[in-house]
């Protein structure tokens, strides 16, 4: 079935208080900003957010911590937003912190439909307290459970009527693996294509996987050039 075409609003609904949501992006990068600045709009509260950062102070999904739409967070990269670590110690919420490489194999379990994985990353460490861990192979491994979520809110470049999508350069980080592990996948792109349009060998999501579209409005102006960001 194709794509939905949707008004930014119309393609959140169904998203609830106390559902688990997974965005894409790295840091900025990447991230379905529009979708994201009208889930800020919704009265929904008390989410799990599955990202590999809350974005940054006020922009982004910071945005979203701001007004405290978020219950719990899971991720790897939170110092991003060093008002992250505030909200945790204030006891606004929770965080659930995973080795990027975990994280991103645990979001592709959840769309595999597997039922986990064992990894020597966080072994023996605090970030395997409370976890499966045996010896396989000679290696201390530990027991991840998969990540699968109500909805997906990504970002591409381009996709096609049906749902096809194109994302580019490292803005794929996240986007492709979360498409196929949530309920409802609602894709953010900055170009919307006739059918046939993309040559299938520059479809990296393909549109089974892709409920809802919506278009970009939102975009990252001001990102400050690599040899600012380095001195």
């Amino acid at each position: 079935m194709p794509a939905q075409l949707c008004a930014t609003r119309e393609a959140l609904s169904g998203l609830r208080s106390g559902m688990t949501v997974m965005v894409g992006g790295f840091g900025l990068v990447g991230a379905p900003l529009t979708l994201i600045e009208a889930l800020g709009e919704l009265e929904v509260d008390g989410l799990t957010v599955i990202s590999n950062n809350l974005g940054e102070p006020g922009r982004g999904l910071g945005k979203l911590l701001r007004q405290g739409k978020i219950r719990r967070a899971i991720g790897s990269y939170f110092t991003s937003n060093p008002e992250v670590a505030g909200a945790k110690q204030r006891g606004e919420l929770e965080v659930g912190l995973l080795p990027q490489g975990t994280l991103a194999e645990a979001i592709r379990a959840g769309g595999a439909g597997l039922g986990g994985f064992y990894t020597p990353t966080g072994a023996g460490t605090s970030l395997a307290e409370g976890k499966e861990q045996r010896w396989l192979g000679g290696r201390l491994q530990v027991f991840e459970q998969p990540l699968t979520a109500d909805f997906a809110l990504i970002r591409a470049q381009r996709a096609d009527s049906l749902g096809n999508l194109h994302y580019r350069r490292t803005a794929q980080n996240f986007n492709p693996a979360m498409a196929t592990a949530a309920r409802i996948t609602v894709a953010e792109v900055d170009e919307l294509l006739p059918e046939g349009a993309l040559e299938p060998e520059a479809v990296h999501t393909p549109h089974l996987y892709v409920q809802r579209l919506v278009l970009a409005e939102v975009q990252i102006l001001d990102v400050k050039p690599a040899s600012e960001m380095l001195a």
